[in-house]
């Protein structure tokens, strides 16, 4: 079977590949329809690995899908052959203690697409759990349910945060998953949310979404725009998603007393914190690892058209363009926010 398969660092090819086939009673086999290129899989690409995670050999890269189920298992009840569907990448161990806790997402074993060893869903056809793969409603795209998962992050640093209705919240970075935070903060309460790049591009996007307010500090005092807009309070919520350290020298000068910080972005190395100050006043902070127990919520909330991620897909590449896809997404251009893949033969929406 063909796929996209990641030989080593910076080097990609369209090539046969052996992977598993076979449905087990609770699986279910899928056609793969749409597939988004994640900053992750582009990680991979350029630095052949994130953190303790590393590339040792060939890898099938995509995680962010939706496509047809073609294939059902004995045991499966709620899906059928033919139905829509979008997937969540992660597999847990249901009978870890983690799992039980209801904090699947940090399972020490869960298995998650394009993270070695584990292999995406560049590809054709992919078996997957039935327990974590979602039927789309008729008014989603499959382009729309490869959005599900960078939203499911939005959705549960919004659910972390804990927001109460009303609640001013700030966004650092606008690039996808940041504009993700912002707009599960809106749908989950918040008055408006202040975001903050130094991309023109990204936040005139952002700019186009009622309730974000952009703030391109290559320009402007983040501070200051923050203090304008809360009366010099802070901010009820700080959502931290660039991943730049440079930011934590004024994070806590934007989040009021009492309020929330909460760390979405991954920084490249250590970053210059200052503890006492978070402690004095009692800013709680939280942190997100992917997410677990929101897939079906972010799904619910684009079908309910309260959400529409379409403005930010970028540009669709055909599947025997998925190389040229990820030399576009490892450049990095200031108006690219989503790039998709369609897989798919026929490439219906």
């Amino acid at each position: 079977m063909q796929a996209l398969v990641l030989e080593r660092i910076g080097e990609l090819t369209l090539r046969e590949i052996e992977l598993p086939q076979a449905a087990g009673p609770g699986d279910v086999k899928i056609a793969v329809h749409t597939v988004g290129i994640c900053g992750s899989d582009v990680h991979y690409y350029t630095h052949g690995g994130i953190g303790d995670y590393l590339v040792k050999e060939p890898m099938v890269l995509g995680h962010e899908g939706a496509g047809t189920v073609i294939e059902v298992g004995s045991a499966v009840t709620g899906i059928a052959v033919g139905d829509r569907v979008c997937m969540e990448p992660g597999i847990p161990d249901l009978s870890s203690r983690a799992s039980k806790l209801g904090i699947y997402n940090v399972d020490p074993k869960v298995k998650f697409w394009a993270t070695p060893p584990v292999h995406g869903i560049l590809t054709p056809f992919v078996v997957h759990p039935a327990a974590f793969t979602y039927r789309l409603p008729d008014n989603v795209s499959f382009a729309e349910g490869a959005m599900v998962e960078p939203f499911a992050v939005g959705m549960q640093a919004a659910a972390r945060a804990r927001i109460v209705p009303g609640d001013t919240a700030v966004v650092t970075g606008c690039g996808t998953i940041g504009i993700m935070v912002a707009l599960a903060a809106l749908a989950g309460g918040c008055s408006k949310v202040i975001i903050s790049d130094i991309s023109p591009d990204k936040l005139a996007l952002a700019a186009k979404y009622p309730g974000l307010v952009p703030v391109n500090v290559k320009d402007a005092s983040l501070i200051d725009a923050v203090s304008r807009e809360t009366e010099g309070w802070g901010a009820d919520i700080v959502f931290e998603a660039s991943g730049s350290p440079r930011v934590y020298g004024d994070i806590l000068k934007i989040v009021r007393p009492g309020g929330a910080l909460v760390l979405v972005g991954l920084p490249p190395g250590p970053v210059d914190f200052n503890v006492n100050n978070a402690i004095a006043r009692e800013v709680r902070i939280e942190t997100v690892f992917r997410y677990a127990n929101v897939f079906d919520r972010a799904l619910a909330l684009i079908g309910s058209g309260k959400v529409n991620l379409k403005p930010l897909i970028t540009e669709t590449f055909k599947f025997k363009d998925s190389i040229a896809a990820f030399e576009r997404a490892a450049k990095g251009l200031p108006a690219d926010v989503k790039l998709q893949i369609v897989v798919a033969e026929n490439g219906e929406a």
